[in-house]
């Protein structure tokens, strides 16, 4: 076995603990589809749609079932956070720095953990998106750049019912989401898809992080679709300081 090989260390593994009890205590957690017991232990890039605040407990929950710790790829305000900063740099994960020139130093630090055996998870989308149907936008192409730059498989996951905890603007009104949620205990949904085929493009090809790009997007958008079927147009449930930005809407590629 290679030494150098990633471990999720002790402060992460209680935490995706604690996680899985946050979700469980605040809404019905149903996580359905699996990864492959090879793929468990990485390289591998995990997809996910990106709707709330709440959305890195809700996938630190699911893959805790699945018995997976993945590194996440999160915005660099919330290394900045006291305690909370330190708490995850030392559970492994990856600053991104969006908008500065230092951005690019996040692909080559998520290139390397995942050249060390390590899942990494990443939101496509590069935000909350702001589809006003609540489906997956046009994607940056970080994940997909990953995914080609170190041959590794990607998996698209899709969560539904994390917006229904806390709002667009938490920490403004989440205190009246989680009050809501802990009365209604909304129903929240969780799939790990199957592998997105990227295995006929590389990063030689003109426009291929693009291609692959979409091609990620058209998958956590069909891994979606399922776990909202009465809700195939809007959101039922409606966050009205949610902005909307239909800007960024991702055009399905033909099949």
């Amino acid at each position: 076995m290679n030494t150098s090989t990633w471990q999720p260390p002790l402060i992460w593994r209680a935490a995706l603990l604690l996680a899985r009890g946050l979700v469980g205590l605040l809404a019905r957690l149903e996580v359905t589809g699996d990864v492959p017991a090879h793929l468990r232990r990485g390289p591998l890039v995990l997809a996910a749609n990106h709707i709330s605040p709440f959305d890195p407990v809700v996938m630190a929950a699911a893959c805790q079932t699945r018995g997976i710790a993945p590194r996440i790829m999160a915005t660099a305000g919330l290394f900045r956070v006291p305690v909370f900063g330190a708490a995850m740099r030392h559970a492994g994960h990856i600053r991104v720095d969006r908008g500065t020139s230092a951005v690019h130093r996040a692909l080559d630090d998520a290139a390397t953990a995942v050249a060390r055996g390590s899942v990494i998870l990443i939101y496509p989308e590069g935000r909350i998106g702001l589809d006003p149907g609540m489906w997956p936008e046009r994607g940056k192409t970080g994940a997909a750049r990953l995914a080609l730059v170190c041959a590794a498989p990607v998996i698209p996951v899709a969560q539904w019912g994390a917006h229904e905890v806390l709002p667009y603007r938490a920490p403004k009104g989440m205190l009246r989401g989680i009050a809501r949620a802990l009365w209604r205990r909304p129903v929240i949904r969780v799939h790990f898809g199957d592998p997105v085929g990227l295995d006929e493009i590389t990063s030689a090809n003109a426009g291929a992080a693009r291609r692959a790009t979409d091609r990620i997007i058209d998958a956590l958008t069909d891994t979606l679709a399922p776990l909202r079927p009465d809700e195939p147009d809007l959101p039922r449930h409606v966050d009205p300081g949610r902005p909307s930005d239909p800007s960024r809407a991702h055009r399905r590629r033909s099949a």
